[in-house]
């Protein structure tokens, strides 16, 4: 999203959001405090874990939001006629400016069930930001997510250059891609936009087309160079023609099947750019002709004293091609007493993902740079993360949802998460507690029950604990004065993966990462979700937990748990 456009997304929603506004609007109660939790119910892609994003555009949005008069008349529009016109002169009021929002720092690793955004404030006001923010984090927790795994499959030293903007979604898709895969771990992106925006470095090379519209050297001009230490310009054409018969020589090429249109490209782009000279060699004949052509060219540039950046092949078996080119550029360099010509760059692309770039990898390799694009952008393996913004309190009442659907049954009140880390360093829980808990603390014992297990209570000794929301947004206000750059959100999010065990980061059949509750919470959750089903009691809506100390049974494990919360509790139905 451009940042010129984050301050007009009052709209960008759904139009129940408003019906149901005005609804509570009605009732009289759009000033009831409440909270949603923003998450999602399954990792991406089968894998174990996302990336989250979108944090930045979220704050930006929530900072301009409020609804103006062209869209207050369009609501009008839109909305039954028998809306009154006094809820329209109540959205002229509506803004964020109490409005409190917490979040994981961006990058960071998170998982299943746990909160991305923790969001509070008046009910009418979060009702509404619903749709927007989930706009906001979904593609991008996503498409950083299939940037993570694309690196992880690459691993550290392949730089990988996006380019998906052909492919994307629309522009705004394109330049949400070209950010968050950069966030992913991305290098490079080709979107030129993207890199005025948001400063995503930009590559580029040259274009098939481009060597296609040349037929003959007579089409080459200018002719001349200037040596990089040198005044005289220099004929180069006839350069390259010289080095082309040598070369040809050398890798026993007939010199009469070359291209001289490919070669024609080849000097005209070297003369233009001396300096970043790197050649698409797969236009015709990648061995019989674009490599030839390539050798000469780059050649003839070091005699003048400049070096050429890479090759790039964009079709064919990549693997095979690009170690048949990496021992041509060392015979070369051999011969011809070049010794930096042995480790030009080989890039590639050609419909790149996942399952074709772990064949790639497997097989060992002479390839420095992937390009990817539809299968980064596109996000095939899963095309939406599916993130969800649920109602989890409202006037201190906590909620629950329920469903015949367990995966789809939320998890009630206020919470602070946990991160438990073990004596390796490395992250194994996620602990949610009731916010009014003492804090879990390292080198404490706690009682925690896995989420998804109808299994006993097990304790655990955590060596580090880490709180893994941030408060971001409050009153109105961008609590932190200023945001991590987009480099080091990349950073941070590299570093919060190498806090995750390997087991956990398997692409395929990862250990699922344990996601836990307190005690406290459980019992909340199975009081509520117990009373909701009973066909004989009344549902305790309202009501109160039994007092400190009394017994109430536990529908999952039969035992008798103490309940020692003297929170009220509502059930919310589906």
């Amino acid at each position: 999203m451009e940042p010129g456009r984050r301050d007009s997304l009052a709209l960008l929603t759904d139009l129940y959001q408003f019906t149901v506004a005005y609804g509570y609007w009605r009732a009289g109660r759009q000033r009831e405090p409440a909270e949603f939790e923003l998450f999602f119910r399954r990792c991406p892609c089968q894998g174990g874990f996302a990336l989250s994003a979108g944090l930045g555009e979220c704050l930006a949005f929530l900072r301009g939001f409020r609804l103006r008069q062209p869209e207050i008349e369009y609501l009008q529009s839109v909305l039954p006629s028998t809306t009154e016109k006094a809820f329209f002169d109540y959205l002229r009021t509506v803004d964020a400016s109490e409005v409190t929002v917490s979040s994981a720092p961006e990058g960071s690793v998170v998982f299943a069930t746990v909160p991305l955004l923790q969001v509070k404030g008046p009910l009418v006001v979060v009702q509404l930001l619903e749709t927007t923010l989930l706009c906001l984090v979904n593609y991008a927790s996503l498409v950083a997510t299939n940037a993570a795994r694309f690196r992880m499959l690459a691993g550290p030293d392949k730089k990988l250059l996006e380019l998906g903007l052909r492919r994307a979604q629309g522009p705004d898709g394109g330049l949400s891609a070209s950010k968050y895969s950069y966030i992913g771990g991305f290098d490079w992106t080709s979107n030129v936009l993207a890199g005025k925006l948001y400063g995503v470095p930009v590559r580029g090379t040259v274009a098939h087309s481009y060597v296609m519209s040349f037929t003959s050297l007579t089409e080459v001009q200018p002719r001349t160079l200037k040596p990089l230490d040198g005044d005289e310009p220099v004929d180069f054409l006839p350069l390259a023609e010289l080095w082309l018969q040598r070369v040809c020589q050398t890798l026993r090429v007939p010199h009469d099947r070359v291209n001289h249109g490919e070669l024609a490209a080849f000097v005209s782009y070297a003369i233009a750019f001396p300096h970043n000279f790197q050649g698409l060699v797969d236009t015709y004949s990648i061995m019989g002709s674009g490599i030839p052509n390539f050798c000469a060219v780059a050649l003839a540039l070091n005699q003048l004293g400049y070096r050429a950046v890479g090759i790039r092949v964009d079709s064919g078996d990549l693997s095979k091609q690009a170690k048949e080119i990496r021992q041509v550029l060392r015979t070369c360099s051999a011969n011809f007493q070049v010794p930096w010509f042995a480790t030009i760059p080989i890039a590639v692309s050609n419909d790149v993902s996942e399952r074709s770039l772990e064949e790639l990898m497997q097989e060992g390799n002479e390839i420095d740079m992937i390009g990817i694009g539809t299968n980064l952008v596109t996000c095939p393996l899963q095309p939406s993360l599916g993130c969800v913004y649920k109602l989890v309190k409202v006037n201190g009442c906590p909620k629950l949802k329920l469903t015949e659907d367990e995966e789809k049954m939320t998890i009630p009140g206020s919470k602070v998460v946990y991160r438990l880390y073990d004596a390796t360093g490395l992250a194994f829980m996620d602990l949610m507690a009731l916010e009014e808990e003492p804090p879990a603390g390292a080198g404490q014992e706690v009682a925690v029950r896995l989420l998804g297990r109808s299994e006993e209570a097990r304790r655990v000794t955590p060596t580090a604990v880490e709180i893994l929301h941030r408060t971001y947004f409050k009153d109105g206000q961008q609590v932190c004065q200023a945001l991590p750059s987009l480099l080091e959100v990349k950073s941070h999010a590299q570093a919060s993966l190498s806090l995750l065990s390997p087991a956990h980061k398997r692409l395929q059949d990862p250990e699922p990462y344990q996601v836990a509750v307190t005690e406290k919470l459980h019992f909340l959750l199975n009081d509520l979700r117990r009373s909701s089903r009973s066909h004989h009691d009344p549902p305790l809506i309202g009501k109160s937990i039994p007092p400190r100390g009394q017994v109430l049974a536990s529908p999952i494990d039969g035992k008798l748990p103490k309940i020692k919360s003297n929170n009220s509790v509502c059930v919310s139905g589906i």
